[in-house]
Order: C-alpha cells, then structure tokens, then sequence
C-alpha cells in the first residue's frame, strides 16, 4: 500500500516561515564539515604544484601599494593625511576590500564551477557558496604578512582596538556572503554575471578610502556615504591607529545591513535555487 508523503522543503514555505528558518539552519549546521571539507579542496587546488605558491596571494597587493606609494611620494597625487602612517594604511585597506571583493566574486562563480555537483547530489546548497569564501579567507591571512612586516619598519604599533577588528570583518564576510547568495543564483542562468562582478568590483576599489583617506570635502565624501563597504573598511583603520569612530551611526547602520542582507540573500537562495537547478 502506497502512501503519497509531501516533503516539507524551506523553499515551498513563506518568507517569514519561522519553521522553513529552523530547517535551514539546522541543513546548514549539518553541513559544517562538508563546508570545511570544501574549502580545504579549493585551497589544496589552488597552491597544489604552484612554485611561487603564497607569492600570488600577496604580489598584486604590495605591487599597488607600491605604485601609489610611490606616486605620493613624488607628489603625483595628493593622497591627503590618513590616520595611519600610509603604508600600513594602504596594505591594510587593501587587504580588507580584496577580502570582501574576492569572497563576493568566488560566491558569484561557486554554483557554475561546481558542475554536477548542483543538479545531481542532494545536499544543502548553500554550503558551495559559503565554503568558496575559504580561500578568501586565507589568502587575507597571507595578506597581513606584509602589514606586520611594514608595521615592524615604520615602527607603528596598533591599538588595544585591534581586538575589535575581527567582528567587523565577520560583517564584511556577511555582506559579501548576502549578496553571493543572490549572484550566484542568477550566475547560473546569466553565466555573464560573474565577468560583470569582477569588473565592478576591480572599478569599486577607488570608491573607498582604500589608497587614499575618507574624503570629507563635497561631492567625494558622498561617495563615502553611500558606498556601504566604506563604514566598515574606515571603521577598521580607526581602530588599528586607536582613534575615535568617526561615524558611528554609519557603522552601526551598516551593520545591521550586513545581517539584513545575509539573511535575505540566503533565504531567496533557499526558496529560487531548487527552481533554477532544475534549468541549469
């Protein structure tokens, strides 16, 4: 005798379906190893047989902020007074926005990449595109080598502050995180988005006060204002030189946008990704 048994699925149930959000987190708890697992292969491929290995990671960082240095230094371009000795400055900054950059595109192309892997084996999706933030995550590791190093000469020594930082990055990870959600779905019908991505976001490096301190002159500190990375990207730089937040009704907006986007984009991922499988 045949019973006919309807699966209860997050993404057959509302938005706000308090017991669609239990489940996801409940996949997604369960999936942890997987992720990890994941991340780790991402990595071994990427530095597996590679002879200069970790030198990738950090030559495109230190080669801009050495041009720019140098342009500064010549006065080419009037990089203004940061609150923290330029170099540290730049290198930090960098850093930071190749985290964010570099999570949101691998987000963006972690469905495409994964093949087979989207259509043929049930497991809780999501936990491709999470787990393509590992190598991000790492490479931003090898990235304060030369911040600490720079820190060494110019003799700098970061505030007490610092302790901080890593919560404001977990909010840099989640807003890139939010937005790969909903990128990497609509990368699996338009393979064009994530070529879009990565170009935005190579343009989207000279609208934060990455090179050069927050502009607080009209109208390129409104570019500040609404760049949503900038809070968080100053915020960091304020706490390593330990000076006051200079915007905090900023950071504190942006961090709950940050949540708010994570928990959007995740949970429009859980209800259009069955979907969109299903046609990719």
């Amino acid at each position: 005798m045949s019973q006919n048994i309807k699966t209860y699925s997050p993404a057959n149930s509302s938005f706000l379906d308090g017991r669609a959000w239990r489940r996801m987190v409940a996949d997604l708890w369960g999936s942890r190893e997987l992720i990890r697992s994941l991340a780790y292969r991402d990595y071994s491929v990427r530095y597996r047989q590679s002879v200069l290995g970790y030198v990738w990671a950090v030559a495109p960082q230190v080669i801009t902020v050495g041009i720019f240095a140098f342009l500064a230094r010549y006065r080419v371009f009037d990089m203004g007074q940061p609150t923290l000795p330029y170099l540290v400055h730049a290198l930090w900054s960098i850093s930071v926005w190749q985290l964010f950059s570099v999570s949101l595109v691998n987000c963006t192309n972690s469905l495409v990449t994964a093949g087979s892997l989207v259509t043929k084996i049930n497991f809780p999706k999501e936990s491709l595109v999470i787990a393509s933030t590992g190598k991000a995550l790492i490479d931003f590791l090898i990235r304060l080598v030369p911040v600490f190093i720079v820190m060494l000469w110019t003799g700098f020594v970061p505030s007490a502050a610092v302790l901080y930082i890593p919560f404001i990055l977990v909010l840099v990870m989640l807003f890139a995180i939010g937005i790969g959600f909903v990128l990497a779905v609509v990368n699996l019908v338009i393979r064009d988005m994530g070529n879009m991505v990565s170009m935005v976001m190579t343009f989207g490096m000279f609208l934060s006060p990455i090179l050069y301190p927050p502009p607080v002159t009209a109208p390129f500190s409104l570019v500040n204002v609404l760049n949503p990375f900038s809070p968080l990207l100053i915020a960091t730089q304020e706490m390593l030189a330990g000076a006051p937040q200079s915007q905090p009704v900023a950071l504190a907006l942006t961090a709950l946008l940050s949540v708010v986007v994570f928990a959007v984009g995740w949970r429009v991922f859980c209800i259009t990704m069955p979907r969109v499988a299903e046609r990719a």
